[in-house]
């Protein structure tokens, strides 16, 4: 701490932010509201342990006090919650069983018919006889927030497109009481093995796992009821699960995550068929605060698909912003839902439910085209961000067409030679017709006749000096000039056989005779191997060649 004592950097965190709340008769005279705000953040930074770049986006969309509340909230763990497996069970039994266990707990809350919060056990909670029975789930309250809004019902086609390691699955499997047919899905296969063990613990039964890339998923399957995206996140929300956070990540997270959350959803609406008769919307959630990843994502799928915002259908939660400093988002973005852990005890969560309007896909003149996607498929416990990091980079360096034409880029014309001589032949009578054009300009230009003793033009010199790389040769061209080559070859070295037989007196034609060539060896070779020998004696009386005489 530099020698400044801890309980010192507290204090003073305190008295600015009780400076700011009331600014005019508590601030010092010449010191401005900015000053306060520097020393705050630096105070905060040295105290908590957070990055510059973090503590400067917690200021962006807290008040002073509010992002000083946030921060301290994250440094206590969110209490110990249950979600009840009404598949092999009730709440009213399962909390009596572990009462009798030892186990301290009450309902999570009155919006949950299924949900425990534990304060203290005598017993592991996640040891316990009912536990490996699966008749509870450990669970966070703020991820029963997505499948309360998405609220299955039985016999739907559903997709969790980002499922592992499989609580949410879990619950909208026990929400549809193992009817229909629920697909989960994730990118790892490694995170796979959980959520299937999950699904064996409690007694799923209607669930279908696949591993793909979810960006890609509504090229397998579009007609699903209902679509549950929990898209991958920075995480800033569940600080107190993973205090790394606090240091780990930067602004090209914050890039990354957003754009892959863009290619996510919009796959998402994609896989949903509008005409259900029961369902045709789409939950988003993320367990991040940024307004880039949640608000700003939604409102890009608004503008990107025939899709409307509705009401979540949770009781509680603040609305979602309209505006983030010069940003502006569609009125209907405050019936979204966000969730803090010092307002509402539960982790930062973000929900927001969709309802699909039409299958087809709009087509706007100002929009760019969307990127092709390759699909990626982690084999191991790899970071959920690897697959994104190409595709965002590859986004964030792409240039317009227009721009390149303002370069003074000409457009390479367009061959139609059949081979590659004939494409270079072609090449060379283009040049010398651009040639030509620009001389006659120049002559024109000076008031004179063109002359082929002209100076090459400036426009041509930049191309003629150093050549691009040659144009690549098909399989056919490539074996017709090996062939011309073989031939050559073989012509040096008869001459040159000759030459050196003629110096030595010695007859070429005896001397082929005596050796043959390495090629006629082989080609006898094999003729006699493949011709089965009819007639011994004659092969028998045929004499060997005779050895060549020493010179």
């Amino acid at each position: 701490m530099m020698g400044v004592d801890v309980g010192e950097l507290a204090q003073r965190i305190k008295d600015i932010v009780a400076v700011l709340g009331n600014f005019k008769k508590e601030r010092e005279e010449g010191r401005s509201r900015a000053d306060y705000i520097v020393q705050l953040k630096d105070d905060i930074r040295r105290y908590y342990g957070y990055s510059d770049w973090l503590c400067d986006k917690l200021f962006q969309y807290f008040s002073p006090s509010e992002a000083v509340q946030f921060i301290e909230s994250c440094e206590t763990r969110r209490p110990l919650s249950l979600r009840t497996n009404t598949i092999k069970t009730r709440r009213r039994d399962l909390a009596q069983i572990l009462i009798n266990r030892g186990v301290n707990l009450d309902p999570l809350g009155k919006w949950t018919k299924v949900g425990l919060v534990v304060y203290n056990s005598e017993v592991p909670v996640g040891a316990t006889p009912e536990y490996l029975a699966g008749h509870y789930m450990q669970q966070s309250a703020s991820s029963f927030m997505p499948v309360m809004s998405l609220a299955p019902q039985d016999g739907e086609t559903i997709l969790d497109m980002c499922a592992a390691p499989g609580g949410k699955t879990a619950y909208i499997s026990a929400l549809m009481r193992n009817t229909g047919v629920l697909f989960s899905n994730d990118n790892s296969r490694e995170r796979l093995k959980a959520l299937v063990a999950n699904n064996h613990r409690m007694g799923v039964t209607n669930c279908v796992v696949t591993c793909m890339d979810g960006r890609v998923y509504h090229k397998m399957r579009s007609n699903f009821d209902r679509v549950l995206l929990d898209a991958p996140c920075t995480g800033l929300g569940v600080i107190s699960h993973d205090p790394s956070v606090k240091i780990n990540k930067t602004e090209r997270d914050l890039i990354l995550c957003a754009h892959t959350q863009k290619q996510l959803i919009l796959s998402a609406i994609d896989s949903i068929d509008a005409h259900s008769k029961t369902g045709g919307y789409l939950v988003y959630s993320t367990c991040s605060i940024t307004i880039e990843e949640n608000e700003a994502v939604i409102d890009y799928a608004l503008h990107k698909r025939h899709v409307k915002l509705v009401p979540t259908g949770l009781e509680f939660g603040e609305p979602g912003r309209t505006k983030f400093q010069t940003k502006r988002f569609h009125p209907s973005m405050t019936q979204t839902r966000r969730f803090y852990p010092h307002t509402h005890n539960m982790d930062g969560f973000f929900v927001a439910k969709l309802k699909k309007l039409d299958n087809e896909i709009p087509k706007r003149e100002d929009d760019e085209p969307e990127e092709e996607i390759v699909p990626e498929v982690q084999e191991g416990p790899a970071q959920a961000e690897e697959g994104a990091e190409e595709g965002a980079s590859m986004a964030l360096e792409k240039k317009p067409a227009a721009a390149a034409a303002a370069a003074g880029k000409a457009e390479k014309p367009t061959l139609t030679g059949a081979t590659y001589k004939e494409r270079k032949r072609e090449k060379d009578r283009i040049r010398k017709a651009r040639v030509k054009a620009l001389r006659a300009a120049q002559a024109a230009k000076e008031g004179r006749a063109p002359d082929d003793s002209d100076v090459e033009p400036e426009e041509l010199k930049d191309e003629a000096a150093p050549k691009a790389e040659p144009e690549k040769k098909d399989e056919a061209e490539e074996a017709e000039e090996k062939d011309e080559a073989d031939e050559e070859d073989d012509t040096e070295r008869a001459i040159r056989e000759l030459k050196a037989h003629n110096e030595r007196g010695t007859p070429l034609t005896e001397r082929r005779r005596a050796a043959p060539t390495a090629t006629a060896t082989a080609t006898a070779t094999a003729t006699a191997t493949a011709t089965p020998a009819k007639t011994p004696a004659k092969a028998a009386k045929t004499p060997a060649p005779a050895p060549e005489k020493e010179e």
